[in-house]
C-alpha cells in the first residue's frame, strides 16, 4: 500500500530539514511512502531548504516526494488541501514540519488500517506516555492557560455535538484511506480544519480508532503559529457549521 504523507510547512527553517529526514528514514515495512510538501512562500528560508533536502533525496522506488509552492499563505488548511489533491496513495497521512510529533508512531497509526480494522485513525496526545492535559509553550502565563482549557473546551464541544468521546479531536495526527474524501468537500483554511476534517469523516460514516502517540509541544518563540485571538473563535464556528451542514 501507499502512504501519502502531506506535510504543510510555513516558516519552519527551525526544523523542516529535521522533519523531512526523519520521515523519508523511518522505515514502514509493507508501505511505499510518498511525500507530499506544501510550502506556502516562507520568509525565512524555509522554501529554499524544501528545494535542497529534494535535490538531495531522488525518488526511489519506497519513497518518493513532490513539493507544491505556494505563491502565497493562506492557513494550515488550505496547504493540506492542497496536499490532498495532489496525492495518489491509498492512505493519507497529516504531518507539521514543527517536530511536535515523532514519525516513529507511524507504524502504528497505519497497522488498523493495514489489517482492515479500521478506515480512520486518530493520533491521541492525551493517550500517549505523557498524557498531555498541559501543553508548555515556552512561557507561563495567560496565553498558555488560555490555549489549555480553551482547547479543552472546543473537545467537549465538539463531543457534545457529534455524540462522541474523541480524546484529542485536534490532534495533528490524522489518518485515513483516501477513499473516506470521496464526495466530502471543505472550506476552511486556518486550524478550523482540524475540526472540519474530522466531523465531515464522522458525518460520512467513518468512526476514528485513538491510538496513542508521542508529543512535545513547542513555544511561540520556538515558531508556534496558533493566533489566540484569531483562531479561537473559527474554531467552534467549524464545529457548528460542520455538525448541521446540509
Amino acid at each position: 500500500m501507499k502512504v501519502s504523507i502531506v506535510i504543510p510547512v510555513y516558516n519552519e527553517a527551525r526544523t523542516v530539514d529535521a522533519l523531512l529526514e526523519r520521515v523519508w528514514s523511518q522505515s514502514l515495512p509493507g508501505f511505499e511512502k510518498e511525500l507530499l510538501v506544501i510550502e506556502s512562500n516562507s520568509t525565512d528560508g524555509s522554501r529554499e531548504l524544501v528545494q535542497n533536502f529534494i535535490t538531495r533525496h531522488p525518488n526511489s522506488k519506497s519513497c518518493s516526494i513532490q513539493a507544491i509552492y505556494e505563491i502565497a499563505p493562506r492557513g494550515k488548511g488550505h496547504a493540506v488541501r492542497q496536499g490532498f489533491k495532489a496525492a495518489s496513495g491509498d492512505i493519507f497521512l497529516i504531518q507539521d514540519a514543527d517536530l511536535e510529533y515523532d514519525p516513529a508512531d507511524y507504524q502504528k497509526l497505519l497497522q488498523p488500517i493495514a489489517e482492515g480494522r479500521a478506515a480512520f485513525v486518530l493520533g491521541s496526545r492525551y493517550m500517549g506516555p505523557r498524557r498531555w492535559r498541559i501543553r508548555k509553550f515556552g512561557t507561563i502565563g495567560l496565553r498558555a492557560v488560555c490555549i489549555n482549557y480553551g482547547a479543552r473546551l472546543f473537545h467537549k464541544f465538539f463531543n457534545l455535538l457529534f455524540g462522541s468521546r474523541l480524546t484529542d479531536p485536534t490532534t495533528m495526527y490524522k489518518v485515513f484511506r483516501a477513499e473516506c474524501l470521496r464526495g466530502l468537500h471543505f472550506t476552511c483554511d486556518r486550524f478550523d480544519f482540524d475540526f472540519e476534517l474530522l466531523g465531515k469523516l464522522m458525518l460520512a460514516g467513518f468512526v476514528p480508532v485513538e491510538i496513542p502517540v508521542s508529543y512535545r509541544s513547542r513555544g511561540y518563540d520556538q515558531g508556534k503559529k496558533a493566533d489566540i485571538w484569531r483562531d479561537s473563535p473559527i474554531g467552534p464556528l467549524a464545529i457548528i457549521k460542520t455538525r448541521f451542514a446540509r
